[in-house]
């Protein structure tokens, strides 16, 4: 399935851009970040979270072709 996917922070710069079309095989999120660190093996390694629809979510959690994607580095409140 064909996604849009932000990046931000050190995400963005590790994929070279803050957005970008993805090509999904799988249908997860666990499935998302084994392909996008196959894609990109800078994120290897890295920290981050993916949220969908604006929510942080658990790897098993589906995705649907519709959904907002954001790949978010670690970040700390306050």
């Amino acid at each position: 399935m064909k996604l849009t996917i932000n990046y931000f922070g050190m995400i963005a710069e590790a994929v070279g851009s803050s957005k970008a079309d993805f090509e999904l095989h799988g249908k997860t999120v666990s499935d998302l970040k084994n392909e996008l660190e196959n894609t990109f093996p800078d994120l290897l390694g890295m920290s981050y979270q993916i949220a969908v629809n604006q929510k942080l979510v658990s790897s098993e959690t589906e995705i649907m072709e519709q959904d907002e994607i954001a790949v978010l580095p670690p970040f700390a409140g306050g």
